[in-house]
């Protein structure tokens, strides 16, 4: 498929036949007999993937991303290799973020927040092909030193293994070095707060307009993202007659039906939302004008509402109103319909959204195991204001420790009472017929 061809003074090329037919050639320049046969066999691996356009085996891969720029330079311009556009960190990360155009503004903060700290930790100047999975250790370890929590620094190693994905895809590694390092966002139940109703009531008291009260009750009562959820809700997307809304959802609209979901106009939310209404503008489109600027920083002025309420403000404000949310709902609602509503899966939910709150303890307090006593034909329920523990309970025998010890957990056998067969016909509706020994 590919030979060598000595020249004069010892230079040495490789001819060969292109997939499009055409005779093409790399000047080697001086190198030994063996060097120019190991080059010409890789060629030829080059080739067949070319013809069969088949991915490159994992040796070639690694041949590839050894070269040094010049032999590649040469390999790429007869279309053996992709052209290597950028080799090191710098250059290939401004080449891949800056051609990411298909991307939305936040997206492409987070992704130069990550550059900043790749550039920071190993230079501008690393060649991709020196990175190896040892880097990538210390990739985490510096993430963590410099004081970001174990979620945030997952976030940048996601962001990572995307970039050095793209770079193997281009083919400027053979592998991506950062792919073993973990980067699911962990739940953390120490940083889950639930906003009682009296407690989110006070914080609207504290709002400074109609416009902060709704952005929280949108948050609060019908479990919006914030702010991109808020800012794209229009006027024609509420429907009042129908008491329900559509919220389109900028964060899932990639996935299949994510674009928009439908949610109830909650009665909590409803007065909020049409004090709103009656204060806009003519020819309002968007239902928040006054807070729409991306600059404002939102979370910020949330805690000085919180405090003004005289309350604490609590871990990742916004994310635990819609926290809260589901987890009121999931009382009332089936999980799935929640979940179709706030947005999520019932998978994240379990995971990252539902709260075991002070209320799930008292009312299990009040509540025996057995959910229902019948007495004269009608069950009375735990609870209730007629319910009361069932006389022949008091009855039952006690054992010490020392009896269940020797006796272990069976309930001791009591000897029945003697009674006649005339009794029992009167007796067993109230005790049961089997409960007595007949003579």
């Amino acid at each position: 498929m590919a030979s060598i061809a000595k020249e004069p003074n010892g230079r040495r090329r490789i001819l060969f036949v292109a997939p499009d037919g055409k005779r093409k050639t790399i000047r080697l320049g001086k190198v030994p007999q063996r060097a120019a046969e190991a080059i010409n066999t890789k060629v030829e691996a080059l080739l067949a993937a070319a013809m069969s356009s088949c991915p490159w085996d994992a040796e070639t891969a690694r041949w590839v991303a050894d070269l040094q720029d010049d032999l590649a330079g040469k390999l790429a311009q007869v279309g053996l290799i992709p052209r290597r556009a950028s080799s090191t960190l710098d250059a290939f990360l401004e080449s891949y973020i800056g051609g990411r155009t298909d991307l939305k503004p936040r997206t492409l903060m987070k992704l130069r927040t990550t550059q900043e700290y790749l550039l920071e930790r190993f230079g501008a100047d690393k060649p991709l092909r020196d990175f190896t999975p040892g880097d990538a250790d210390g990739w985490r370890l510096y993430l963590l030193e410099k004081g970001h929590s174990e979620n945030t620094a997952r976030k940048h190693i996601a962001i990572t293994k995307q970039l050095f994905t793209a770079a193997a895809r281009r083919r400027l590694i053979p592998s991506n070095p950062f792919a073993d390092l973990k980067s699911g966002i962990q739940a953390n139940p120490e940083r889950f707060y639930f906003l009682p109703l009296a407690d989110a009531y006070k914080v609207l008291d504290a709002c400074p307009d109609t416009e902060w009260r709704l952005i929280f009750a949108l948050s609060r009562f019908g479990g919006l993202r914030c702010p991109s959820e808020h800012l794209g809700l229009r006027w024609v997307d509420v429907d009042w007659a129908g008491d329900r809304m559509t919220i389109r959802s900028p964060k899932t609209e990639r996935h299949p039906g994510g674009a928009s979901r439908v949610i109830p106009i909650f009665p909590e939310l409803r007065p909020i939302l049409a004090a709103a209404f009656d204060e806009a503008a003519d020819g309002a489109e968007y239902v928040i004008t006054k807070y729409r600027d991306t600059n404002q920083n939102l979370r910020t002025q949330l805690e000085r509402v919180i405090r003004r309420a005289g309350l604490e403000p609590w871990p990742k404000l916004f994310q635990n109103l819609r926290s809260t949310r589901q987890t009121e709902l999931e009382e009332t609602f089936p999980s799935h319909v929640v979940c179709k509503w706030i947005g999520n899966s019932q998978k994240v939910a379990a995971k990252h959204y539902l709260q075991v709150t002070e209320e799930h303890f008292r009312k299990a307090a009040q509540i025996p195991a057995q959910s229902a006593h019948v007495r004269g034909g009608k069950a009375q329920e735990p609870g209730s204001e007629n319910w009361e523990i069932p006389k022949e309970y008091d009855a039952l025998p006690c054992l010490t420790m020392g009896q269940v010890a020797r006796n272990g957990l069976e309930q001791p056998v009591a000897v029945a009472p003697t009674v006649h067969r005339g009794q029992v016909a009167s007796d067993d509706r109230e005790h049961g017929a089997d409960q007595f020994r007949v003579a």
